[in-house]
């Protein structure tokens, strides 16, 4: 259920889910300045964060 409330927020406030998956850091205020520039390559960037850890727990 917690993977599917990451993809909800990463859809529409995508820094929402950089900070759940990594914190307060680089990546967060990547997800920021995305979002104030463009909001498309925000989500891009959110899926990108959290991809490799839905992809390991259920394919891996």
């Amino acid at each position: 259920m917690r993977d599917i409330g990451l993809l909800f927020s990463a859809i529409f406030f995508p820094p929402l889910t950089v900070y759940l998956k990594k914190g307060v850091g680089n990546e967060f205020y990547i997800s920021i300045v995305l979002l104030i520039l463009f909001w498309l390559p925000s989500i891009f960037y959110a899926f990108w964060i959290i991809g490799p850890d839905m992809i390991d727990k259920y394919y891996g």
